[in-house]
């Protein structure tokens, strides 16, 4: 009876400590992602020449948001006016009481407007205009539906076609050379 009460009261004391150490990381996390820091995936040819068209992983940081200290030229994630469960990411083209000058649509026709961006709003565009639905389309963007602004682009993700030729190629180096450089295992 008594080795097995041990047993439990190690069992009990390891769980907790567990159950602790889970709660502290995901708090953590939580914390950062809602008040500090969010990862975003961003896809689509909107952003083209700076964001690549088959997706990129990017930081965005929330603090310049919620005070309000966006600059032009900012890229941010923001919740789409359109569709409240689209989260595209576009650049700050400009800030309330600016006037801003844009062409309606460039396919088309040259035809342009001016706006003047109204208190608490942004005016915001992709970077390839002719393929992007943004202030052009919804008018000025209200600070309330910006999620946050792009620190840095973490990574490049790759197309299924460029994942599989980067994966042959590095099969065809470990054919020809072998296990000389520690890339071919048989070990499975």
């Amino acid at each position: 009876m008594g080795s097995s009460s041990s047993f439990w009261n190690v069992a009990y004391r390891q769980a907790m400590k567990s159950g602790v150490f889970v709660a502290k990381v995901y708090s953590f996390l939580h914390v950062t992602t809602t008040y500090l820091a969010f990862p975003a995936f961003a896809f689509g040819p909107s952003m083209i020449p700076t964001l690549h068209p088959s997706g990129n992983v990017v930081l965005a940081e929330r603090i310049s948001t919620r005070s309000r200290k966006l600059s032009r030229g900012d890229v941010i994630v923001l919740q789409s006016p359109e569709d409240p469960n689209k989260i595209p990411i576009k650049r700050v083209i400009g800030l309330e009481g600016d006037c801003v000058s844009f062409v309606v649509d460039p396919e088309k026709n040259d035809e342009s407007r001016t706006v003047v961006v109204p208190k608490g709003h942004v005016w915001v565009q992709g970077d390839y205009t002719q393929n992007s639905r943004d202030s052009r389309i919804f008018g000025p963007l209200p600070y309330g539906l910006i999620r946050g602004r792009v620190l840095w682009r973490v990574c490049i993700c790759l197309t299924l076609y460029s994942l599989i030729s980067r994966i042959k190629s590095v099969f065809f180096f470990c054919i020809l050379f072998g296990n000389q450089y520690g890339l071919v295992s048989n070990d499975i």
